[in-house]
């Protein structure tokens, strides 16, 4: 080997120095070191080694490492050049070949960043709709992809199409002229649709253009192509804003150009990041041209704090455990991010085992802060993912945490792992898995929260260890403790003690050292974080109502008809807490006419509550859809009977005309229902006459239009409203309004996923692309129940409306907070004389409060604070513990067979304890043949999630008319999946009755569904 360099090693180092960050992203290392027959066979087995646990990046930049310090053999430079072009790496070749003098230039770097981020923004599309099959074949014919990029991507299609087209992306990109030879494939391959998505324009309009544009150079292409698309303005404006954010500020730009990885790291590291590339080109040969180089290398984004920022972080970077309070928008999360990386720094540099989870309490949370925040921060050192309760990963999560150095990851995965461990199962972590933990949101960990079932294991065994160092024995090393908050709020304190002993349990929760607040510079704080400006808008209550006044003669004559005694407060929540103690006082008892006539005023009292939110109409379709449905479940679905023979094609009209037949109606129903289609066309009548409209509809719709016409600047806005029904229904109203449309209102709800509401819930990729939407300005008002106070990072956004929603002083915040733009409002619409306007002022009062308190636990001496630190950890175990026996020995005392279950309308016997078997200790069924004869089934109208191996079909109901449960696949099997509220249980031991609304407050355990079992004793094949 030859210790002196040549010429043309200069070159390449010197090359190599200036683009490194480009090559990187363009190597494919494994099929690289075929052609490296110098490097020894123990360097390429450490390499392969590090693409296999880090990636791609990780590896090349080991390899080029190598390559730099080593002494090789002459003629390794051009050698390494022809591996590149030979294992499918053109592009990282054309930036180290010393021969070569056309070097990319800048505006064909900046269009291929600009086709990068493009690509980032449109890969979820990509992924969801493009056919793996459709292309590979003729990305191969265009030089896309090579014969081993084929079989890598034949590979990973095997565990499912989106998994090859991910890989089929991250490949494609490393190679020159992607982009126009891409967009040749989606034209060849009839991919229309997603060509649209990635240029702007149609295939069909624009065929004759294309064709020219593909016979150009790739470069030249591109930007012809990027010239027109109409997409160009909304994310090409973004990178600039991206590069001059990175390069000199602190703060998170709104987008975030790496390759979205995802919970699953979709695309790989080797796309990169914003490369973040200067404008200077050259040739080589001066110290000018040298230094326009330079400035044409890579960047990589920058993690710097603002003094505020270093301020809060310091205890953390020394170890400690704190709680960061800092107000939202003021970087909180890049905190986290530092600190992560310096904690993970010094693990690596003393040589000990570092790895970082960050807890989340929301799915959209998780991905949030993986794409925008630690990705692209620390994926050049270190192997990051997200993952949530939707993840295919969840499944694996202690490989998860063995192969990553930083997980960010929704709470509940994180305690199932540690139960799992706990019940002895072996997929499951500990504690002491981890060297830091960082809870964000963690004002939560209190009470029952998953945050703190989490902290209470810390904390259990963090007086085990106290215990053991005086013993002097070995301790369990735990991880330190991070917690995020803009609020930790106040717990309902109506005193400055009781608030901060509300602050002190946080901390006690959290084994926070302190709370850190800004107080050195609180002034660049408050700079940094601008205040909106609140407004309250009272509307006048006392208007001309007609509509409500109906319902309220309607429910008077119910209350009439069950001798009810007389209650005023209708429409309030007093009322609804009323009803709902008289239904199920009437279904222990046995009294179907007032739980019947109970369960009506509470459908009158929720239309009344609408009535006053949202308009008449909706009030009047929430009754509507109820008395239709009931008058429907009063007909029976005749089932084949045995007298029809087997001639299963005869009688089709006798059985159409036959398929219903009504049910009895009892006195009630008859009353029940009669009195609401009496009344029908009243009703309606007065719920479309929009002289008794809402006034804060009217006042809402003023402070809309007013706030979207003041400001030359398009406007961006939130509605928080207090149910799902509330904010499609306002969703609604706005895109009916014309006027809305004229100002340039664009209108969409935003609700969570679960299904506890008669609105279809929304899916998780339905809310990231909503508020995907409202990130680039597709959508610019956002109606929102309290799934958008938390987190929700919309920097843009300058109108925050509370519609006569008003909660506590940490949603207050929350919600204040998420008006970030300059001169911004945060706006209160409610009526005079609803103590909204009250509560809010309460809530003013009681942020002050939790400043003080939070103040007097900063300055508490060491001491004191430690000893009430420690006092209320212990009491936490000792609750936690006492609660844990009391649920025990409630859930040992009974057996199955202890207990009936009775139908709640009209108490038949439905089945024993005994007939009761569990699906995944979450789904009740019961598979009796005796209890398939008792319940017909009709279709289930509302549309339910499916699950992974398992699914839910129609509805089951008593012959009473009363729902029961639903029908649910499982293994191939069809079973009847019960609902507990829709029962009343009796004890044989004692002839108590009672109702639950959960299964998991019935003590008594069921054992699991057996498959085979009932598949051996049934009678079908």
């Amino acid at each position: 080997m030859s210790n002196g360099c040549s010429s043309a090693e200069k070159s390449f180092r010197y090359l190599l120095s200036c683009f490194r960050t480009r090559v990187k992203m363009y190597i494919q290392v494994e099929p690289v070191l075929d052609y490296l027959t110098f490097l020894p066979a123990e360097t390429k087995e450490q390499i392969l080694r590090k693409a296999a646990t880090c990636g791609d990046i990780s590896a090349a930049e080991l390899l080029l490492s190598t390559l730099e310090k080593g002494a090789w053999q002459p003629g390794w430079a051009r050698m390494f050049v022809e591996a590149l072009e030979q294992s499918g790496s053109p592009l990282a070749a054309r930036y180290v070949n010393p021969t070569l003098t056309d070097l990319p230039s800048p505006s064909s770097e900046a269009a291929l960043d600009e086709c990068l981020q493009l690509l980032n923004l449109l890969q979820p599309t990509l992924v969801e709709k493009l056919l793996l099959r459709d292309v590979l074949d003729t990305c191969v014919e265009k030089e896309l992809l090579t014969a081993e990029d084929r079989n890598r991507i034949s590979a990973a299609e095997n565990k499912g199409n989106e998994s090859g087209v991910r890989e089929l992306l991250r490949r494609i990109v490393q190679k020159e002229d992607w982009f126009s030879k891409f967009l040749n494939v989606l034209h060849r391959t009839g991919n229309d649709a997603l060509f649209q998505e990635l240029t702007g324009f149609t295939c069909s309009r624009n065929n004759a253009d294309f064709e020219n544009l593909s016979h150009k150079d790739g470069p030249e292409a591109t930007e012809s192509l990027l010239s027109t698309a109409d997409e160009k303005e909304a994310w090409g404006t973004q990178s600039n804003s991206t590069e001059t954010s990175f390069a000199g500020s602190s703060m998170a730009s709104e987008s975030d150009t790496s390759l979205a990885e995802g919970s699953v790291s979709c695309l790989d590291e080797s796309l990169g990041h914003n490369s973040n590339m200067g404008s200077d080109s050259g040739t080589m040969g001066s110290d000018s041209d040298e230094r326009k180089g330079m400035e044409r290398a890579s960047l990589e984004p920058e993690l710097q704090l603002r003094p505020y920022q270093m301020e809060v972080a310091q205890p953390a970077l020394e170890g400690k455990n704190i709680i960061i309070c800092l107000p939202t928008g003021s970087g909180k999360t890049r905190v986290a991010v530092y600190i992560t990386k310096d904690h993970l720094d010094k693990k690596r540099e003393a040589s000990e085992p570092g790895k970082v989870i960050v807890l989340v309490n929301k799915v959209i949370l998780a991905e949030q802060l993986f794409r925008k925040e630690f990705n692209p921060f620390l994926k050049k050192w270190y192997h990051i993912i997200g993952l949530s309760g939707d993840t295919q990963l969840k499944i694996s999560f202690p490989e998860v945490v063995k192969s990553y150095d930083v997980i960010i990851s929704t709470a509940q995965i994180l305690e199932n792992s540690l139960l799992n461990l706990e019940n002895g199962e072996d997929d499951g972590v500990q504690l002491s898995d981890f060297s830091l933990i960082i809870i964000d949101e963690c004002h939560h960990t209190n009470k029952e929260a998953v945050y703190n079932n989490i902290m209470r294991r810390y904390l259990k065994q963090k007086l085990k260890n106290n215990t053991l160092k005086k013993e002097n024995k070995p301790i369990i090393r735990l991880p330190q403790i991070l917690g995020l908050t803009a609020s930790p709020g106040v717990g309902g304190a109506k005193k400055q003690s009781e608030a901060e002993k509300h602050i002190l349990n946080i901390c006690a929760n959290l084994d926070a050292f302190t709370i850190k607040t800004v107080k050195v510079n609180l002034d660049q704080l408050k700079h940094q974080i601008k205040e909106p400006c609140k407004k309250f808008v009272i509307a006048d209550d006392t208007r001309e109502d007609p509509f409500k006044e109906k319902l309220l003669e309607i429910m008077t004559s119910i209350q009439t008809y069950c001798q009810m005694s007389s209650i005023s407060d209708f429409g309030t929540q007093h009322y609804e807490q009323l009803v709902i103690q008289m239904e199920k006082k009437a279904a222990k008892e046995g009294n179907r006419k007032d739980r019947v006539c109970a369960e009506h005023l509470r459908k009158y009292n929720e239309a009344l509550q609408i009535n006053d939110t949202i308009r008449m109409i909706d009030a009047y379709n929430h009754l509507e859809t109820f008395y239709s449905d009931e008058k429907e479940k009063k007909f029976a679905v005749l089932e084949d009977s045995d007298e029809s023979g087997d001639d299963g094609d005869c009688h089709g009209d006798e059985l159409e005309d036959n398929a219903k037949k009504p049910l009895k109606l009892d006195e009630t129903d008859e009353f029940l229902i009669n009195l609401f289609f009496e009344n029908n066309k009243m009703l309606k009548k007065l719920a479309e006459n929009p002289k008794y409209e809402n006034e804060k509809l009217t006042k809402l719709r003023n402070t809309i239009l007013e706030q979207f016409t003041r400001t030359e600047e398009s406007s961006r806005g939130i509605i928080f409203t207090k149910t799902r029904q509330s904010t499609y229904a306002l969703s609604q109203w706005i895109t009916e309004n014309e006027k809305f449309a004229e100002v340039g209102v664009k209108a969409h709800y935003l609700i969570g996923a679960g299904h506890s509401s008669e609105v279809k819930p929304m899916t998780q990729n339905e809310q990231k692309e909503v508020i995907s939407k409202f990130r680039t300005g597709k959508i610019n008002l956002l109606i929102a129940t309290t799934v958008a106070e938390e987190g929700l990072d919309i920097k843009e956004c300058n109108i925050v409306i509370r519609y006569g929603l008003v909660t506590n002083e940490i949603a207050m915040v929350q919600a204040r907070g998420r008006a970030r733009a300059d001169e911004s409002t945060y706006v209160l619409v409610t009526s005079s004389g609803s103590g909204v306007t009250e509560r809010e002022i309460v809530n003013d009062y009681r942020e002050k409060m939790m400043y003080k308190a939070i103040n007097r636990v900063q300055n508490m001496k060491p001491e004191e604070y430690a000893q009430e630190i420690l006092k209320l950890q212990v009491q936490s175990i000792l609750e936690k513990k006492m609660k844990i026996k009391r649920s025990i020995a409630k859930h040992c005392k009974d057996n199955p067979a202890s207990i009936t279950f009775l139908c709640k309308n009209c108490s038949m016997l439905a089945c024993s304890g005994n007939d009761i078997h569990v699906i995944e200790k979450m789904h009740h069924v019961n598979m009796t043949s005796e209890f398939k004869r008792l319940y017909i089934v009709r279709e289930n109208k509302a549309l339910l999630k499916k699950f992974a191996d398992y699914k839910t079909n129609g509805e089951i109901i008593c012959k009473c008319g009363q729902a029961w449960g639903t029908m649910m696949v499982h293994k191939g099997l069809d079973l009847p999946c019960l609902k507990i509220r829709n029962f009343v249980v009796v004890s044989k031991n004692n002839s108590s009755k009672k109702q639950y609304k959960k299964w998991v407050e019935l003590p008594i355990r069921f054992p699991d569904l057996d498959c085979s079992d009932y598949c051996l004793s049934s009678d079908e094949d």
